[in-house]
C-alpha cells in the first residue's frame, strides 16, 4: 500500500472575512482564503507557472484524537477512505486519478489527516467531485474491515516490530508523555490496533470527517473565484456535523521526575544515547521561541559543521555522529532532543558524558556569530528553493493550519526565524537544558552490552 503515517508539520485556519488574497513578502505565495456557508475552510495558492494543481483535504484530527482503546484507528480509517463509496467502487478514485495523469495519496500525523491529489489543472473539478464523496458517502464492509486491519498490521510488523531503532523511540516517547496522547504511536499499540472493528472506524469517520473540520487547499494553475464556484458545487452542500467536539486533549502534568530507559535488543547494530526535552511549539501570533529552539537545533545539529559534530566527532573523537532536534510543529507541546552515536568501543555512560559535556561548554561558549549567519542564509534559501513544489508549499499551509496556525503566521516564519538573535538562541538553550526534569535520557543498545 502506498498509504502511510507521518509525525508532524504546523498550523488552523481562522476567518479572514471575504476571499482576501494576502501576497507575502518575499516568498511569493499568493494566497486566498474563505469559509464556505457550513464551515469549511477553503485556501488557494496561485502559482501559474505551470498547468498543474494540488487539490488537498485537510481534517483537523489525527491521531491524538482517538478514543483512548483504539489506538491506530485515524490510520487504519485512511486506509479505509480508498475503499467503496456510495458512487465508487473500492480503488476507483486512484485509478481515475492514474488514469488522467496524476498522482494521489493519503498520510496521518497526531494533529491532522490528509488526502491529496496532483493532477492537470482541467482535472480540478474531478477531484472535488471524488474527494466530497467520500467525505461523507464511504461504505465499509466487515471485508474491508478485516482485510485493511491485517494490511496495517503487516505495516507495523515491517516498520516498527522489525526495526529495534522504532521500537526504542516508540518507548521514548511513551515515556516523554505522562498523559498526552503523543506518547501513544501514530499506527496504534498492536494489541489495540487487532481489535479494531468497523465501528470504531465509523465512530471516528462520522465525528471528524466533516466540513466543519475539513480545509480546502488548493495549490497551482487555479483562481479563487474558480476554486470557490466548485468548492461550494461539491463541498458546500455537505452539512456540517453541529455536535463537533472543542477540539482538547488530554494535557501533560506537571513533569517533575526525570526519566530514563534502557532498550536493549539483539539486532541494534549501532548502539545510541538520546535525550528528548518537553519543549514549547509553535503558537499562532507567538513563534518566537519555537523560532530560537529551531535556530538552536541547527546550531547544535545541523549537520558536520554542527557544534556537537565538531565537538564530539572532530574534536575529542568519541562520536561517529552527534546531533540535534526540534520540530515546532504541533498543536501541543513538543520536544526538543539531542543523541551521540558513540565510535566502536566507547560505552554508552562514557558517551553519554561526554553529550552532556558538550552541551555544557557550548552554554559557556554561546553562539558563534559567523555559524548563525550561515544558517541564516541556508535556511532563506530552502525556504525559497522549496517554493519551487507547488505540493510543498500546499502541505505547509495545509498543516499549519491544522495545527493551530493561520496564514499570516505561516507567511510570518521565515522572517521570524531570520530575526533570531544570539541571545534569543541562548535563552531557548537555558529554557530546555535547565530542566532535567521534563527529560528522557534513553540507551539503546544490543543484549550483550555491559556498562
Amino acid at each position: 500500500m502506498k498509504r502511510f503515517a507521518a509525525i508532524s508539520l504546523s498550523l488552523m485556519l481562522t476567518v479572514l472575512g471575504p476571499v482576501a488574497p494576502a501576497l507575502a513578502s518575499d516568498l511569493n505565495d499568493q494566497v486566498t482564503t474563505f469559509t464556505l456557508d457550513n464551515g469549511m475552510d477553503v485556501v488557494v495558492v496561485e502559482d501559474h507557472r505551470a498547468p498543474v494543481v494540488v487539490h488537498m483535504v485537510w481534517y483537523r484530527a489525527g491521531s491524538a484524537d482517538e478514543t483512548p482503546g483504539v489506538s491506530g484507528v485515524a490510520h487504519f480509517l485512511e486506509h479505509l477512505l480508498f475503499k467503496a463509496t456510495e458512487n465508487m467502487e473500492s480503488g476507483e478514485l486512484s485509478k481515475t486519478v492514474a488514469e488522467n495523469g496524476g498522482t494521489d495519496n493519503a498520510f496521518t500525523a497526531y494533529d491532522y489527516t490528509a488526502y491529496y491529489q496532483r493532477v492537470a489543472a482541467d482535472r480540478l473539478e474531478l477531484m472535488m467531485k471524488m474527494e466530497s464523496d467520500r467525505m461523507v458517502n464511504l461504505k465499509l464492509s466487515e471485508s474491508d474491515i478485516a482485510t485493511e486491519r491485517n494490511v496495517i498490521i503487516e505495516e507495523r510488523n515491517q516498520r516498527t516490530e522489525n526495526s529495534a531503532g522504532a521500537l526504542y523511540r516508540e518507548q521514548a516517547m511513551a515515556a516523554q508523555y505522562l498523559n498526552h496522547r503523543y506518547g501513544v504511536p501514530i499506527i496504534g499499540w498492536k494489541h489495540e490496533m487487532e481489535g479494531l472493528s468497523r465501528q470504531a472506524a465509523l465512530d471516528y469517520y462520522k465525528q471528524f470527517y466533516t466540513p466543519n473540520n475539513a480545509i480546502l487547499v488548493v495549490a497551482g494553475d487555479v483562481t479563487p473565484d474558480e476554486v470557490r464556484t466548485l468548492a461550494d458545487r461539491y463541498y458546500g452542500v455537505i452539512p456540517p456535523n453541529p455536535d463537533l467536539p472543542e477540539r482538547a486533549r488530554p494535557q501533560e502534568p506537571p513533569q517533575t521526575g526525570e526519566r530514563r530507559i534502557i532498550f536493549r535488543d539483539p539486532r541494534v547494530a549501532q548502539p545510541y544515547v538520546s535525550r528528548s526535552y518537553l519543549a514549547p511549539e509553535r503558537d499562532s501570533g507567538d513563534q518566537e521561541k519555537a523560532a530560537a529552539l529551531t535556530m538552536l537545533a541547527e546550531i547544535l545539529g545541523g549537520g558536520q559543521t554542527s557544534v556537537l559534530n565538531e565537538k564530539l566527532q572532530f574534536g575529542n573523537k568519541k562520536a561517529l555522529y552527534a546531533s540535534a532536534f526540534y520540530d515546532g510543529s504541533a498543536l501541543d507541546d513538543t520536544t526538543f532532543g539531542i543523541y551521540i552515536v558513540p565510535v566502536p568501543g566507547l560505552g554508552l555512560q562514557e558517551a553519554e558524558d561526554a553529550l552532556d559535556q558538550a552541551i555544557a561548554e557550548f552554554m559557556e561558549e554561546g553562539v558563534d556569530p559567523d555559524q548563525l549567519e550561515r544558517i541564516r542564509t541556508q535556511i532563506r534559501a530552502s525556504q525559497i528553493y522549496a517554493r519551487d513544489d507547488v505540493s510543498a508549499v500546499a502541505r505547509l499551509y495545509g498543516a499549519g493550519l491544522t495545527q493551530g496556525l493561520t496564514v499570516e503566521d505561516v507567511q510570518a516564519w521565515p522572517d521570524i526565524l531570520q530575526a533570531v538573535t544570539a541571545e534569543d538562541i541562548m535563552q531557548a538553550a537555558r529554557d530546555v537544558f535547565d530542566h532535567r526534569e521534563k527529560s528522557v535520557t534513553g540507551w539503546l543498545q544490543t543484549q550483550e552490552m555491559t556498562q
